[in-house]
C-alpha cells in the first residue's frame, strides 16, 4: 500500500491581517523559497548554490551530444583566425628535410670573399690569354713561369705571378676544381687560412720540382734548357686545397676524393707526359693531407666563433 502525501502550496501561505489598514496581506516567504529551489534544479548554470536536504541535485550541465543533422553555432565552430594547429613532434620528424642548397658550391661576396676575387682575376687573365696576340702572351707567360732561372732572380715575384695563370684556360678541369673546391674550403676554414694552404701547396710542390731540375743541371744529367722550363698555374694549390678538404668531410667522401682524385694523378704519372709537373701534383696533395689536424682545428675555431659572434650581434 503506497501512501502519497499530498501539501498544498496555498496551505503554506499565511494571511497577516494589518494592524492599522486592516487590508489583507499575503506573506511571500514561502514562494520565494520555492523558486530558488526550482532554480537550482533547472538551471544549474546560473550557478545558485544546491539546497540542503534535495537529494540528485546537477552541478553541471550534462553534455548533449549533437544530432546527426544538426549544423553547428557559429560560437562553436573553430575560428579560422586561430591559426594552423601545431604538428605533432612525431609528424614533424616524418617531414624530409630540405634539399641541400646548392648555390652554396659556388662563391660569394659574403661567405667566401677570397675565392671569388681570385676568381675574377683568372677570369681576366684567362681572357687576356685567349684573345691577346700570341707573342705577347707568350712573354707574359715566360716572365711569370717558376723555373730555375727566374726563381733565383726573382722567386718572390714568380712565385706570385705564375698563381695568376690558367694552364688551358677557364674550361680546363682545374679551373672548375679550382671554385669547388676553394669554395667549400673557405666556407669551412675562413679565406685567410684558405689563402696560406693554396700557397704552401703553391710554393713548396714548386720548389720540391725545380730544385731538383737546377742539381741535375749542375750534375750534367739535364741539359741548360731545363733551366728556363716554361711553368706556370693554378694546380698545385688546388691539388693541395682538395687534400686538406678531404680531411674536412665525413669518411665516404673523403676516401672518393682520395681515390678518384689520387687515381687521376697516378695515371698521368704512368703516362710519364709530364713528370716533373705529375710528380709536383702529388706532392702538393700530400702537403694538403698533411694539414689534416691544422685545418680541422681551424674548422673547430671557426664553428665555435659563430654562436660568439651571433651572439655580440644581438647585444648590439
Amino acid at each position: 500500500m503506497r501512501v502519497v502525501s499530498v501539501i498544498d502550496s496555498d496551505a503554506m501561505r499565511h494571511e497577516v491581517w494589518g494592524a492599522t489598514e486592516g487590508a489583507p496581506h499575503v506573506d511571500r516567504t514561502v514562494d520565494r523559497a520555492v523558486a530558488t529551489a526550482d532554480a537550482a534544479l533547472m538551471a544549474p548554470e546560473s550557478g545558485a548554490p544546491p539546497l540542503d536536504g534535495l537529494p540528485r541535485q546537477r552541478t553541471t550541465p550534462l553534455a548533449v551530444p549533437p544530432s546527426a543533422g544538426a549544423v553547428p553555432s557559429p560560437a562553436s565552430a573553430p575560428s579560422s583566425s586561430a591559426g594552423p594547429a601545431p604538428v605533432p613532434p612525431s609528424v614533424a620528424r616524418s617531414v624530409p628535410r630540405r634539399l641541400p642548397r646548392l648555390w652554396l658550391l659556388l662563391p660569394s661576396p659574403l661567405g667566401t670573399p677570397f675565392t671569388l676575387a681570385y676568381a675574377l682575376v683568372l677570369v681576366a687573365t684567362s681572357l687576356v690569354a685567349e684573345y691577346a696576340d700570341p707573342s705577347f702572351v707568350h712573354v707574359l707567360h715566360q716572365a711569370s713561369s717558376t723555373d730555375v732561372a727566374h726563381l733565383m732572380r726573382d722567386p718572390l715575384l714568380v712565385l706570385v705571378a705564375s698563381a695568376l695563370w690558367v694552364a688551358g684556360g677557364v674550361t680546363s678541369p682545374y679551373a672548375l676544381g679550382f671554385l669547388l673546391v676553394l669554395t667549400a674550403l673557405e666556407r669551412r676554414t675562413g679565406g685567410r687560412r684558405t689563402a696560406g694552404v693554396f700557397l704552401l701547396g703553391h710554393v713548396l710542390a714548386t720548389l720540391a720540382t725545380e730544385v731538383p731540375v737546377g742539381f741535375a743541371v749542375l750534375a750534367g744529367h739535364l741539359p741548360g734548357s731545363s733551366l728556363h722550363r716554361l711553368d706556370y698555374g693554378i694546380s698545385f694549390g688546388v691539388a693541395a686545397c682538395v687534400g686538406a678538404l678531404a680531411g674536412l668531410l665525413t669518411p665516404w667522401p673523403r676516401c672518393t676524393i682520395l681515390v678518384v682524385f689520387g687515381g687521376s694523378l697516378v695515371a698521368d704519372l704512368v703516362e710519364f707526359a709530364d713528370p716533373m709537373t705529375d710528380w709536383g701534383h702529388l706532392m702538393a696533395l700530400s702537403i694538403g693531407v698533411g694539414m689534416w689536424p691544422v685545418v680541422r682545428r681551424w674548422q673547430r675555431a671557426r664553428t665555435s666563433s659563430r654562436p660568439a659572434a651571433a651572439a655580440n650581434a644581438s647585444d648590439c
